[in-house]
């Protein structure tokens, strides 16, 4: 009969593959590095596989340590809700969740709703990770995070997701600059700098490809600034026009710092996302977050 893996053992693992760093995971389970490393070796061991490959500068998880990575978290996870049901407490084990979001949302949604998600979700810890939506995704399909939000169209067979929110987009730009150089058809707009993010995926794609948008649009200029927070701040300066996320530009339309351009006409909307790894057995975990996600509205 081949040896079980003891659940010291693979919280071990876990704690490593999560920190790819062993004296980082030996501080975190309140072990010695060599003994964290006995414990992995000995997991090895009984495994008959090798589950990281090391130097003496890098770390990372081996095929074999990425497969068994999700169904050890499903071990421990069993374990503690064994613990949890036979002493008659209701809802998820305690956890850390590391959670993958893009800067501007990480601020201005993620971050104020963390309370209410700690009042919804009391026994899980979460830690965010700020990156863009490519990274978000190539990390979750490598449990370097958790989960991440993002309105990238996923396509990767090993990532699922919940959906969350509808993401509106608003063509905008500065008064002062509108009422100096009108921009009424899309004539005008060869008199204007365009602020854009990236040529692969531009912004504009949501105004020019939509119902009533012009895709023969011709900009006099256009810049790209890697993040809608850096487009914005030209905007407000009057530097240029741009297609920038609804929830994002709504209080300086409120207040008068902005203006919509073209507000006849409905731009195309994106879907976030709470992605995760499909075979993650921490499924309903993911399902109950998306759950208070989707009762905190954009901002």
């Amino acid at each position: 009969m081949a040896t079980l893996p003891d659940l010291d053992s693979l919280h071990c693992f876990v704690t490593a593959a999560r920190l790819l760093n062993f004296r980082a995971a030996a501080s975190s389970v309140g072990l010695t590095p060599a003994a964290l490393g006995k414990r992995i070796k000995g997991l090895e061991e009984d495994l008959g596989v090798t589950l990281f490959h090391r130097t003496t500068r890098h770390v990372a998880l081996s095929e074999e340590g990425l497969r068994l990575l999700p169904q050890a978290q499903g071990v421990l996870l069993s374990a503690e809700s064994l613990v949890t049901d036979a002493r008659g407490n209701a809802g998820l084990p305690s956890m850390e969740l590391n959670l993958g979001t893009r800067h501007e949302l990480g601020l201005s949604w993620i971050i104020p709703m963390l309370p209410e998600l700690k009042e919804r979700l009391p026994r899980v810890t979460f830690h965010l990770y700020f990156g863009s939506g490519a990274d978000l995704e190539l990390r979750v399909r490598t449990l370097e995070i958790d989960c991440a939000v993002s309105s990238r169209t996923v396509v990767d067979p090993h990532v699922d997701h919940f959906n969350l929110h509808t993401e509106a987009y608003t063509f905008v730009g500065a008064p002062g600059l509108l009422d100096q150089t009108p921009l009424r058809t899309s004539a005008d707009a060869t008199h204007h700098t365009l602020v854009d993010a990236h040529p692969e995926l531009p912004l504009l794609r949501y105004y020019r490809d939509a119902a009533g948008g012009d895709d023969r649009i011709r900009f006099g200029a256009v810049v790209r600034i890697g993040t809608i927070a850096g487009i914005l701040s030209l905007v407000l300066r009057g530097d240029g026009v741009a297609v920038l996320p609804t929830y994002f530009v709504a209080p300086y339309l409120r207040d008068g710092a902005l203006r919509a351009i073209f507000p006849d006409v409905e731009l195309l909307t994106d879907q976030f996302r709470l992605l995760f790894r499909r075979d993650d057995p921490r499924r309903t975990v993911y399902e109950s977050v998306a759950g208070a996600m989707q009762q905190t509205p954009l901002q």
